[in-house]
């Protein structure tokens, strides 16, 4: 919070409602003001996210009318440095730093193929447990970023009224008051979800497999995005399934004609989508192209799994509805969990697998039987008490903001060419490098200067993007962040 910081006065002198600078021109106070102020951020000394001076300490610094220290903050606004936050006052707003090209789509694939095993994987995740690596290779969320005290009491008192819940089994599909409370909050976002149509699972991940083990068999095919999250893959190979990349945009989703030609051309049991802030791409998916999406699936009478996990993370006004949104026969088979916004460590996830419900239902009891109750009933509590969508809001501030420190980081210290994904929720950043540079040998190298990352053919059946990186900006910017990145560049720049 900053309360003290007093731009710098240029000499001059005050004469009615201006001020006479010390050439003999005179400017009006507010606009003297707002240049002042938009210098100190300009260089650095007020950075995004940051509260500048409150109106009536502004004013008493600088010794003018609160009208004018408003006209001055409202200028900023129109030049969008400043950004007012209801009863909180204004921050220094996250803007876009320097343009530089997008990251280009992939060819389509030829045909599908099996998923190999990729040891590299497993590695990546596990240097991201290891605290003294910087964790650009986990999209694994820094834990400041969660009321972790909160739910501490909460799960304390939930375990003292009723410590029978953790001696019983925890046979069940779901917490009644969690369900409801999670179907009040997608009301709220446009899609109609009865409680009693949610299962409860153990996170995202296992949401989506058994997901895909409802509507497929080994040997079968599933349309995929490309690049594709390292965690569809892993889920795919394990059931013994082909994947089939679809070109994918990193503004405006996967592309439409291509999963059509995909569809005709191959027998393709379901579609696993991210339409919502992509990972790795950070892609958001228009409203009219996923009506035009649900209506392609409709005409060959697919399923299809949408993960949902960062819908919530997102940095405009609104919440965009998810693929279910559309869904009136019940294609669309819903996942999504509380392990990017709210609990990590809790791993309760949920789906609204519609139309195959009770195939979902019968695998859920032969996989993990349900999920600890106890951790279900503090989630429920923790939103019952109405404290997620003030949490939520700082949560989406936080990554607006390291989204942006990272971005303009990169910039600053990666090589002319670098092609850089402009997410609008989520927390990482997809980065096409030179053609000539080798994310894998970048990773090794990277790795001796105890800097983890994920080079780009993670994220592709067929190896490919072998000079991209898709890097995580969950953890809070810092001087040994900014250090890491210019570490990055330099190995970067030396393979060119």
């Amino acid at each position: 919070m900053i309360e003290t910081i007093t731009p710098p006065k240029p000499r001059s002198a005050t004469k009615g409602n201006a001020r006479v600078s010390a050439n003999g021109t005179s400017r009006s106070l507010y606009a003297e003001l707002a240049d002042s102020l938009q210098i100190l951020i300009e260089q650095g000394t007020l950075r995004p996210g940051h509260r500048v001076p409150s109106v009536r300490i502004m004013s008493r610094q600088r010794d003018v009318s609160i009208a004018t220290v408003l006209q001055a903050y409202t200028v900023l606004e129109n030049r969008g440095y400043l950004e007012a936050r209801p009863q909180s006052g204004y921050y220094v707003r996250p803007r876009p730093p320097s343009f530089a090209p997008e990251p280009r789509m992939a060819k389509p694939m030829a045909k599908p193929a099996y998923v190999g095993v990729n040891d590299l994987t497993a590695e990546v995740l596990e240097f991201a447990m290891k605290s003294d690596y910087v964790p650009f290779g986990s999209a694994c969320p820094h834990h400041s970023l969660f009321p972790t005290k909160k739910l501490a009491r909460i799960l304390g008192s939930v375990a003292r009224r009723d410590p029978s819940l953790l001696g019983r089994s925890g046979m069940n599909t779901g917490f009644e008051p969690l369900t409801r409370e999670i179907a009040r909050r997608y009301l709220q976002a446009g899609v109609p979800i009865a409680h009693d149509e949610l299962l409860i699972t153990t996170g995202c991940t296992e949401a989506l497999n058994l997901c895909l083990r409802a509507v497929t068999k080994p040997g079968d095919t599933i349309a995929i995005e490309t690049p594709a999250y390292f965690g569809f893959l892993e889920i795919i190979q394990s059931l013994n399934l082909r994947a089939l990349e679809i070109p994918t945009s990193s503004r405006e989703g996967i592309c439409l004609n291509e999963l059509r030609d995909a569809i005709v051309a191959n027998d393709v049991k379901a579609v696993m989508i991210m339409p919502n802030f992509h990972n790795p791409l950070g892609s958001l998916m228009p409203d009219e192209k996923k009506q035009k999406l649900y209506d392609l699936l409709g005409e060959f009478d697919l399923p299809v799994i949408e993960d949902d996990i960062y819908g919530d993370t997102h940095f405009g006004d609104t919440r965009p509805k998810p693929l279910k949104a559309w869904d009136t026969d019940g294609r669309v088979m819903l996942c999504s969990s509380f392990g990017k916004t709210l609990a990590p460590g809790f791993h309760v996830g949920w789906t609204a697998p519609g139309r195959y419900i009770e195939r979902v239902r019968r695998l859920k009891f032969t996989n993990t039987m349900g999920t600890p109750v106890v951790l279900q009933k503090t989630l429920a509590e923790f939103l019952r008490d109405g404290g997620y969508d003030h949490h939520l809001r700082s949560l989406r501030r936080a990554y607006h903001q390291h989204l942006h420190l990272f971005l303009r980081g990169m910039q600053k210290y990666f090589p002319e060419g670098t092609r850089y994904s402009r997410p609008q929720g989520g927390n990482f950043i997809w980065i096409e490098l030179p053609a000539k540079v080798d994310a894998l040998r970048l990773r090794r190298d990277a790795l001796k200067r105890k800097i983890n990352t994920a080079p780009g053919n993670l994220f592709s059946v067929k190896d490919r993007y072998r000079h991209c990186l898709r890097i995580s900006c969950s953890v809070p910017w810092s001087d040994e962040i900014e250090a890491a990145l210019r570490t990055l560049g330099d190995l970067i720049k030396q393979q060119l």
